[in-house]
């Protein structure tokens, strides 16, 4: 299925990027993944705010495509779509979207779920995400980064 199919469900709405935008988003992330460096922070929140860097990074690629998601299964669609953005594997994608049910419980449902480990892990995995997409668009979206 592709994002034009995803469009055609109501999953998407058209969007037109701009490099204030996508701007914003790098830096949302680049803080986040600063703030991740913090002494004490307990795994909970180190995952949480390393969760939020690679969603700000992949929401810059998906908006760079031209699109949003639209509310409803917001996070899942963004996660979802580096397959088509990007051209991440499956491996990042399911491994993105298991930080995001691990985030989801232990913000919402249970206290002390997450692991140093885990948390580590997602911090990895918003680093080398951070990397990918800004190679992303540096080949396919120059004009929409700040040199």
């Amino acid at each position: 299925m592709s994002l034009k199919d995803w469009l055609s469900k109501g999953w998407l709405v058209k969007h037109t990027p701009n490099i204030i935008e996508i701007t914003d988003l790098f830096g949302v992330a680049d803080r986040d993944l600063e703030d991740c460096k913090a002494e004490r922070l307990s795994p909970h929140w180190k995952l949480a705010i390393a969760y939020n860097a690679a969603l700000q990074v992949a929401t810059a690629a998906l908006a760079a495509s031209g699109y949003r998601p639209s509310r409803e299964a917001h996070h899942l669609r963004v996660i979802q779509s580096l397959r088509h953005t990007i051209g991440a594997g499956p491996a990042l994608v399911v491994e993105f979207d298991a930080f995001r049910k691990k985030r989801n419980m232990g913000g919402y449902e249970r206290a002390w779920v997450v692991s140093d480990k885990e948390a580590d892990e997602m911090v990895s995995l918003a680093n080398k995400l951070r990397i990918d997409v800004e190679n992303w668009f540096k080949a396919n979206h120059p004009e929409l980064m700040k040199v």
